[in-house]
């Protein structure tokens, strides 16, 4: 089907507001690719550095003749996602060699858990996370080895770090590698009831330790759909992954298959080849745009209209919130994943997970089938589905209809007709909120304000009795130049009491909600941040607000409020401790949310 006339009057859009940025990286990567392999022109002594420790692949790499892959890999045991990628060193060099190549390790990446840091001081460097791995990936890259890159990362700032890293490294192919998702445990709603029951002093220590647990229970993903399991959906939507290897469960046959595939195919597409695609011709305007429609299809989490903002300029594309907004109006939900449902993402992937959703929306227009990705020209093989044969790995035709409708729902017959994400605009600034999992009737919430300067403020006021009428809870002081732009997911549990009794609760802030949250209207990423004079700083308690995700509106319905003063806060304390110090920099740098909130782009 043609493509829908009003995403490609977006995709133009952005096209034309990119001209200038877009060509002069191109013309960054074109030149950096006339140059011809990187390791022709190492010396002697600068490769002789670089081979000394790889014994059976060291002639074959002084040779220069056969493409040589750098990995630059997220690993960590404490990660449950990022644990399976021990192995993948050993797999992607023995693939390497059977195919005629060869591989390295060229560096490690930080990769916190932000399910450790919830509610912690440690959350605060969780969104800095993001720019410390683009830096960190890009010093592994410096050493010019390589002829293509295996980027193994799968979570929450991970990703999108190491994307940033590979569009500045745009000549060099590119093939993202996940692990997938961790098999079902304890079901996502019993775990969420579970910490609402705790917050309400229900039941002790020791028997939400037992839900979490059962909940978070081996390697890979956790199962609901929150970042890390969104930014495996982008990379399928964006074509940097395999097709149909987002969703494969760790430790499995199929899972080791894709990763030998990637790495064949890594090898196959560097400029030594007839099929040259490196990672800035991937990585163009309609790959964006593609991924933004899979994010909205799939309710996806709202981090990513942080990170995609800083993903796209690294590869010199700038997007907008009017962009996500647009899109999302024309994109239908499809899916309900938790939280937006009671499904896992293993349920989602055997439903028809994402290559029936992909077929669905180009027919229907609503995906530029005409781009590049790293397994061929055109995005329909990522309709395909991956299985094993023989022990061969072979992409065949999927079921062609969703086998569960109460998660995956064809594109003329969705859940929603748009898709889960408004922008908001008003008297308050700009922000976002999710409504894909936030029943109807509180799309409108209008109430008096309460303010707070952290989330300490809040749970205090929770276990004091204080919430008894309709409130907008405002958490302010919580923007990237202020501490970090940590998320708030620990208030969730309190938020969701609060609406369970009845009393209409919204969350107005300058900072960042999980990929997990949902049920409760929440409008974050407001900008500007209080910290910078923003709007935020000059509300009061008692204040009047009207959040109308319907509208699109963020009001304060005060006389005389644009004259008030903005407050400033004591920020001293946000600035030591768990490593806060060494991030001063960031904070006096970093730029606001509605540009991604990037310190190096």
């Amino acid at each position: 089907m043609p493509l829908n006339p009003r995403l490609e009057a977006v995709t133009d859009r952005i096209r034309t507001r990119s001209a200038l940025r877009r060509q002069a990286y191109l013309d960054r990567m074109r030149a950096a690719a006339e140059a011809g392999p990187a390791r022709a022109h190492l010396s002697c002594g600068n490769q002789a550095h670089a081979y000394a420790a790889m014994s059976s692949d060291k002639d074959r790499l002084a040779q220069g003749r056969a493409p040589n892959l750098g990995i630059v890999t997220a690993y960590n045991d404490m990660l449950s996602a990022h644990q399976p990628f021990e192995t993948y060193p050993e797999i992607i060099r023995r693939a390497a060699r059977a195919a005629g190549g060869t591989a390295q390790v060229a560096g490690g990446v930080p990769a916190m858990c932000d399910g450790v840091t919830q509610g912690q001081p440690g959350m605060e460097l969780s969104l800095f996370s993001r720019d410390v791995i683009a830096l960190s990936a890009g010093v592994a890259m410096s050493h010019n080895c390589f002829d293509a890159a295996v980027w193994l990362g799968v979570c929450d700032k991970i990703v999108p770090g190491l994307v940033m890293a590979a569009a500045t490294f745009g000549h060099v192919p590119a093939i993202f590698v996940p692990a997938g998702p961790m098999i079902s445990g304890l079901p996502n709603d019993e775990k969420a009831a579970a910490r609402q029951r705790f917050a309400q002093g229900e039941i002790g220590r020791e028997e939400l330790m037992a839900a979490e647990m059962a909940s978070y229970h081996g390697p890979g993903t956790c199962t609901f759909y929150g970042t890390a399991n969104t930014n495996q959906m982008l990379m399928e939507f964006m074509g940097l992954h395999m097709p149909g290897a987002a969703f494969v469960n760790p430790g499995t046959p199929l899972r080791e298959a894709l990763t030998v595939a990637a790495t064949e195919r890594a090898l196959a597409i560097t400029a030594q080849g007839n099929d040259y695609r490196p990672a800035g011709q991937v990585l163009d305007e309609k790959a964006f745009v593609n991924g933004i429609v899979g994010l909205m299809a799939t309710g996806g989490s709202t981090n990513l209209v942080l990170h995609l903002p800083a993903m796209a300029r690294a590869a010199g594309i700038e997007l907008t919130l009017a962009d996500f907004a647009d899109i999302s109006e024309l994109v239908p939900l499809m899916a309900k994943v938790y939280p937006n449902g009671l499904a896992d993402v293993n349920h989602f992937h055997a439903a028809g997970g994402l290559g029936y959703m992909i077929g669905e929306l180009l027919a229907v227009g609503l995906l530029h089938e005409d781009v590049c990705t790293i397994a061929g020209d055109g995005l329909t093989r990522y309709a395909l589905e991956p299985k094993l044969k023989d022990g061969v790995l072979v992409w065949e035709e999927g079921a062609g209809e969703s086998l569960n409708d109460r998660i995956l729902r064809p594109a003329r017959d969705p859940f929603q007709a748009t898709g889960g994400l408004r922008q908001l605009a008003g008297s308050l600034g700009q922000g976002v909120i999710k409504v894909s999992a936030v029943d109807p009737s509180r799309h409108v919430i209008e109430a008096r304000a309460r303010v707070f300067h952290d989330q300490v403020g809040v749970k205090a006021a929770f276990q004091a009795g204080e919430f008894t009428d309709d409130t907008i809870v405002v958490v302010r002081f919580q923007g990237p130049a202020a501490n970090g732009m940590p998320e708030l997911h620990s208030l969730t549990p309190i938020l969701g009491v609060l609406q369970e009794r009845g009393l209409k609760i919204a969350l107005v802030t300058d900072g960042r909600m999980s990929g997990a949250s949902g049920k409760v209207p929440a409008a974050i990423h407001v900008a500007p941040e209080a910290a910078k004079g923003g709007p935020l700083a000059k509300l009061c308690d008692g204040d009047l607000v009207r959040l109308d995700a319907v509208a699109g509106r963020l009001d304060v319905l005060e006389d005389g409020f644009a004259e008030r003063v903005p407050v400033t806060a004591d920020l001293s304390a946000n600035g030591f401790g768990i490593g806060r110090e060494l991030f001063t920099a960031f904070r006096a740098s970093v730029g606001d949310s509605t540009e991604g909130a990037s310190v190096v782009v």
